[in-house]
C-alpha cells in the first residue's frame, strides 16, 4: 500500500507502550485513529496484530500506515515517497486533528493547574470532567493541549499515566523522552505510590483493610463496567483506611490501589457496599445523598515516585476541588487532615494469590 512504512524500535524506546510510541514518533495520528487502525490490523508489530498497551522491544519492526488525510486534503507531514517529515510534522501537529478543540480560556486553565515542575517532571491538578486522552465524542482533553504545558521547554510534555475523566487530582507528566521511560518503568515495577481520597455513600464495616476482589469487564458496548468476577477477573487489590465518617450517611476514605485495573477504586468501593458519592455508574441511586454535591468524589490526592534523574523520592500533593470542600463542610470533616499514604509496607509487597481450594476473601482485615 502506498505510504506504508516499516520503522525499527530504537534502544531508548525499550518497554515503551505501542500507543506512546506512536504519540512520540507519529504525532499526526490522533489517539482515536491509532486505536481504530490497531483494531483493523493496519498497525502491526513484526508482522503481527498488536494492542495499544503492548510493550516494545528494541529492533522490533512497526508497520505504520499512511497518515490520515487532512480535512482540506493533502498528505500533511508525509512526503510522496511515504517518508515522514519531522519538521513538517511538528507544524502539522500544532494545527492538525491531533489537537483538541481548546479555547484560550481552556489553555490558560490548564497552565494554571500546574502544581509542580522541574527540568524533567511536571504535574497538574487535573479538574474533574476533563479527559486525559481523546476518544469518541471527546473534543477537549489534556493530551490535545500539551503544547500549553511546554512552559520553559521546547519539548512537548508526555503522558505517563492516566486518570478517569471524572477523577480530579495529580497527573504526572514527563518533560523528556528519558524521563518518560524512567517514569513508565517506575509505574510498571510499582516503585510509585498513589493516594486517593474518596467520600463514599455509607461506610465500610471495618475502619481499614485490603480489598482483594478480581475484576472483569461485563456488559454490552457503551454500557460496560467492571464487576467482581472470581473466575475470569484479573487480580485487583486496594488498601483503604477510613479517615472520618458521618454516621451511616457517608465516610471519607484514603485509598491506595496495589494494582491498576480500569475503574478499580470505583468497583471496589461498590463491592464494600459504599459506592463513591456521585458515582451513579457503579452505585446507582445509592451514590447520591440529599444536600450533597452530585459530582463524583474521587480525588488523586498525592503521588510518591522516584525522581527520573536523582532517584530521590518525590511526593506531590493536589488540593481538593471545590465540590469536595463543600462536602467536607456539610459533613463536618476536617479538610486539614494530614496526607498519609496507606500502609506503604503492604504497597511494596507482591500480590498474594489465594491458596488452592480456598475461597478468596474479598475483604481482608489487617
Amino acid at each position: 500500500m502506498s505510504g506504508v512504512t516499516l520503522r525499527k524500535v530504537k534502544t531508548d524506546e525499550a518497554e515503551m507502550r505501542l500507543d506512546r510510541w506512536f504519540k512520540r514518533n507519529c504525532p499526526e495520528f490522533t489517539f482515536g485513529q491509532v486505536q481504530k487502525m490497531l483494531r483493523g490490523g493496519q498497525i502491526r508489530v513484526d508482522g503481527k496484530r498488536a494492542k495499544a498497551g503492548q510493550n516494545l522491544e528494541p529492533g522490533q519492526e512497526i508497520r505504520v500506515p499512511p497518515a490520515p488525510v487532512m480535512s482540506g486534503g493533502g498528505l500533511g507531514p508525509w512526503q510522496k515517497g511515504g517518508q515522514y517529515d519531522q519538521a513538517a510534522g511538528g507544524e502539522y501537529a500544532k494545527s492538525g486533528p491531533a489537537r483538541s478543540n481548546a479555547s484560550e480560556e481552556d489553555l490558560q486553565a490548564l497552565k494554571d493547574s500546574v502544581i509542580f515542575y522541574d527540568e524533567v517532571v511536571l504535574a497538574i491538578n487535573k479538574p474533574a470532567g476533563l479527559a486525559v486522552q481523546g476518544g469518541t465524542n471527546t473534543a477537549l482533553h489534556v493530551d490535545g493541549m500539551l503544547d500549553a504545558l511546554k512552559l520553559d521547554s521546547k519539548e512537548r510534555p508526555k503522558l505517563v499515566h492516566r486518570l478517569d475523566k471524572d477523577t480530579s487530582g495529580v497527573l504526572l507528566l514527563a518533560r523528556s523522552a528519558s524521563a518518560a521511560n524512567a517514569l513508565t518503568k517506575a509505574f510498571k515495577d510499582k516503585s510509585t505510590r498513589k493516594l486517593y481520597w474518596a467520600i463514599v455513600s455509607g461506610a465500610p464495616d471495618q475502619r481499614e483493610g485490603l480489598i482483594d476482589a478480581p475484576l472483569a469487564k461485563h456488559g454490552s458496548k457503551g454500557s460496560e463496567k467492571m464487576v467482581i468476577d472470581e473466575k475470569e477477573g484479573k487480580s485487583a487489590q486496594t488498601v483503604y483506611r477510613q479517615l472520618a465518617r458521618a454516621g451511616r450517611r457517608a465516610a471519607w476514605l484514603a485509598l491506595s490501589p496495589l494494582t491498576g485495573r480500569t475503574h478499580q477504586l470505583r468497583a471496589h468501593c461498590q463491592a464494600m457496599g459504599c459506592p463513591i458519592l456521585g458515582d451513579g455508574k457503579y452505585g446507582g441511586a445509592q451514590a447520591f445523598r440529599d444536600g450533597l454535591s452530585n459530582q463524583m468524589h474521587l480525588h488523586a490526592r498525592a503521588i510518591d515516585f522516584p525522581h527520573p534523574v536523582t532517584g530521590h523520592r518525590v511526593i506531590i500533593e493536589a488540593p481538593v476541588p471545590e465540590h469536595f470542600r463543600e462536602t467536607f463542610k456539610a459533613l463536618n470533616f476536617d479538610p486539614k487532615t494530614a496526607t498519609k499514604f496507606v500502609t506503604p509496607e503492604i504497597h511494596r509487597e507482591k500480590e498474594v494469590k489465594p491458596k488452592p481450594k480456598e475461597k478468596p476473601s474479598r475483604l481482608r482485615r489487617k
